[in-house]
C-alpha cells in the first residue's frame, strides 16, 4: 500500500473514530487565560513556542488533541513537469549530476540550492464527478486541494492541484504556467473558488501582477481579469453570499522619518461584479473607515507617528462608521488593467498595516467580517504599543454583504507574543484561527518562531484574555540551513500559510462563511502549509477522546 493510501485509511479511521466517540465542541482550553467559544473544539494550548537559536530545528508542536499527516511535500514529483519545475516545492535552476533539483547544498556545491516554490493558499474542493488529469486512463477521486506558488526564478509562477484520492505517481498536477494568451504566470499567493464563474479566484500579491481567474480541471485555462478586479497586493480573497468578491492587500508601507514604524499602506476592497460570476464587468470599491469627527481616516491622516486615528483605531471598546467608495467602474472607467492602491488612496479610502487577509464569520450572513493586520513585524516600531505595530484583528459588521455602510470595531490587539498574523479559518461558528508570519527579524529578536491560535470572537479581550496557542510551528533541517547561510536565494525561517478549513462543496452553498464547520465529521476538513524549507501541506486530524 503506498504512503498516501495508509494516509488515507489512517484518516477514515480517525473520523469513524471520532464519530463513535462522540466529539464535544464545548470546553474551555486549558492554560490559556481565555475562554472558549462554546461550539468551539476541545484543544489544550501548547505552552510556548518554539524557541530560535542557530543550527537549532525543532520539531512542530500541536495540541495533544490534535495530529497532522503530510499530503504533499517539496520533494514530492508531480506527474507532469515542465522546463520550470518537476517537483511540488522545487524549480529546475539547480540541478545535480542526476538532473535532480539540489535540495540542499552539497560538499561540491556549498553556495547553491534549487530555487523553492513556496506554495501557498490552500483551497479545498470536492467535484463528485472528477476531474481531468494528465493520465487519460487513471481516475483521480473526487476530492483536490488546489495552490498557488508564492515564489518562483524569474518571478515565474504557477498552480497545482493535490489530487487527495490518488497514487503517488498522480498525486500532484501542474495546471498551469502560463495564461490563454502564453504569458508566463507570475508567482501567486491568494485563491478561493467562486461558485458563480467556476473558476478559481488567484491574486499574485504584487500591484503590477493581473488578478487571476482559472478553471479547475487539467490543463487549467487562466485568465487575466484584472480589467474589472484590478491589480495590486492582493492577498486574501473570498466571495460573499451576493457574488461580491472580497479582497484584502499585503503592501508594506514605507518607514516613518527616523523609526521602523511602517506608514498603512494596504487596503480592502470589494469586487461589485454586474452580475454574480461575472470577472469582466463591475465596480471595485475601496473600505473607508469615519474617525470620532466623522471625517476618513486616510493614508495623509496617518503619516505621523503614533497618529490620533491610528491610536484610536487600536483602543479597546471604539466603534467607527464605514462605507465603501468606489475607486472603479468597467462601465465608466472600460476594462484597461488598473492598479487598485493608487485609486484607493486618491479616494480617500483607509489604508491598515498589511492587513493580508480575511474571512466571514460563519452563520452570520455574511455580515461580519474578520481580518488581522500583520504590522510592522519588527519588535523596535515606537508603535507597537498602541498604534498597531504588532498588529492587530478588526471585526467589520454591516446589515448585509452588499451593504454600503457599516461599523469597524477591533476584536484583538495584538503583542509581541501574537504577532504578524497572517492566514485565518474558522474553526467553528466562534472560533476563529490566525497563523503568524512574523519574519526572521522578530523571530530573532524575540526568540520565538511562529505559532497559531484560536480566538472566540464573541469574547471580550479587552481584559487581558488570551488566545490559544494550537501549533507552535518547528522549523525543518532544510530551513534551518537557510536560515543560518543567507537562504541560497531562498527564505530562512518556516511560515505558517495557507490556514484552510471546509467541506469542498463548489456549490453556493459552500461559499466560506455559509455553513458553520463541523471538524470531527467525514466532510470537513483542514488543511495549513509549512512554507519555505521542506514545504510541507498538512491535513490537520482532531482526534477523539479516546484517542487524546
Amino acid at each position: 500500500m503506498s504512503l498516501e493510501k495508509e494516509e488515507q485509511v489512517i484518516r477514515r479511521k480517525q473520523v469513524l473514530s471520532l464519530l463513535a466517540g462522540a466529539l464535544s465542541f464545548a470546553a474551555v482550553f486549558a492554560a490559556s487565560g481565555g475562554a472558549t467559544p462554546p461550539d468551539g473544539p476541545t484543544l489544550t494550548a501548547v505552552p510556548s513556542a518554539n524557541t530560535r537559536s542557530d543550527g537549532y530545528a525543532p520539531p512542530s508542536r500541536l495540541s495533544p488533541e490534535l495530529s497532522q499527516t503530510v499530503v504533499a511535500q517539496g520533494a514530492t514529483r508531480m506527474e507532469n513537469g515542465s522546463a520550470l519545475t518537476s517537483y511540488y516545492g522545487y524549480d529546475n535552476d539547480v540541478l545535480n549530476a542526476a538532473g535532480e533539483p539540489q535540495m540542499v547544498p552539497t560538499s561540491t556545491s556549498p553556495t547553491k540550492e534549487a530555487h523553492k516554490t513556496e506554495p501557498d493558499k490552500n483551497t479545498y474542493l470536492v467535484f463528485k464527478q472528477g476531474l481531468a488529469g494528465v493520465d487519460p486512463s487513471y481516475y483521480y477521486g473526487t476530492h483536490f486541494l488546489f495552490q498557488g506558488h508564492e515564489s518562483g526564478v524569474g518571478g515565474a509562477g504557477y498552480i497545482t492541484r493535490i489530487n487527495l484520492d490518488a497514487d503517488a505517481a498522480h498525486r500532484v498536477t501542474l495546471l498551469a504556467t502560463t495564461d490563454v494568451d502564453g504569458k508566463p504566470l507570475a508567482t501567486i499567493d491568494g485563491s478561493t473558488w467562486d461558485p458563480w464563474a467556476k473558476r478559481l479566484l488567484i491574486t499574485t500579491e504584487n500591484t503590477g501582477a493581473p488578478t487571476y481567474a482559472a478553471t479547475p480541471g487539467y490543463p487549467s485555462v487562466v485568465t487575466d481579469v484584472s480589467g474589472a478586479l484590478g491589480r495590486g497586493g492582493y492577498e486574501g480573497i473570498q466571495d460573499d453570499s451576493d457574488g461580491n468578491v472580497w479582497i484584502v492587500e499585503d503592501v508594506g508601507g514605507s518607514s516613518k522619518p527616523g523609526t521602523t514604524a511602517k506608514r498603512p499602506n494596504s487596503f480592502v476592497y470589494r469586487y461589485v461584479p454586474a452580475k454574480p460570476g461575472d470577472l469582466q464587468n463591475g465596480k471595485l470599491e475601496a473600505l473607508q473607515v469615519l474617525n470620532e469627527a466623522g471625517e476618513p481616516i486616510t493614508f495623509a491622516s496617518q503619516a505621523t507617528l503614533n497618529s490620533p486615528d491610528q491610536l484610536a483605531l487600536h483602543t479597546y471598546g471604539k466603534s467607527f462608521e464605514t462605507r465603501w467608495v468606489t475607486i472603479h467602474d468597467t462601465a465608466v472607467d472600460g476594462n484597461a488593467p488598473f492598479v487598485a492602491i493608487d485609486l484607493a488612496k486618491a479616494a480617500g479610502a483607509t489604508p491598515f498595516k498589511r492587513p493580508e487577509n480575511g474571512l466571514f464569520q460563519p452563520g452570520s450572513h455574511f455580515t461580519k467580517f474578520f481580518f488581522a493586520e500583520t504590522g510592522d513585524t519588527n519588535a523596535t516600531s515606537p508603535e507597537n504599543g498602541a498604534a498597531g505595530g504588532w498588529g492587530s484583528i478588526m471585526e467589520l459588521s454591516q446589515h448585509d454583504p452588499s451593504a454600503n455602510t457599516g461599523t469597524l470595531t477591533m476584536l484583538y490587539l495584538d503583542d509581541q507574543a501574537h504577532s504578524g498574523l497572517d492566514n485565518v479559518a474558522f474553526l467553528s461558528r466562534d472560533a476563529i484561527t490566525f497563523c503568524e508570519d512574523a519574519g526572521d527579524t522578530l523571530h530573532g529578536q524575540r526568540n520565538a518562531l511562529d505559532s497559531a491560535f484560536v480566538w472566540d470572537v464573541s469574547a471580550d479581550y479587552s481584559k487581558g484574555a488570551q488566545p490559544v496557542r494550537w501549533l507552535a510551528e518547528g522549523r525543518d533541517p532544510s530551513a534551518t540551513l537557510d536560515a543560518g547561510f543567507g537562504g541560497f536565494g531562498n527564505d530562512g525561517d518556516n511560515e505558517i500559510t495557507g490556514l484552510h478549513v471546509s467541506n469542498g462543496d463548489p456549490g453556493v452553498g459552500g461559499i466560506l462563511g455559509a455553513k458553520v464547520p463541523e471538524l470531527g465529521t467525514p466532510a470537513w476538513r483542514w488543511f495549513y502549509t509549512q512554507q519555505h524549507g521542506d514545504n510541507r501541506t498538512y491535513e490537520v486530524i482532531v482526534a477523539s477522546p479516546s484517542q487524546g
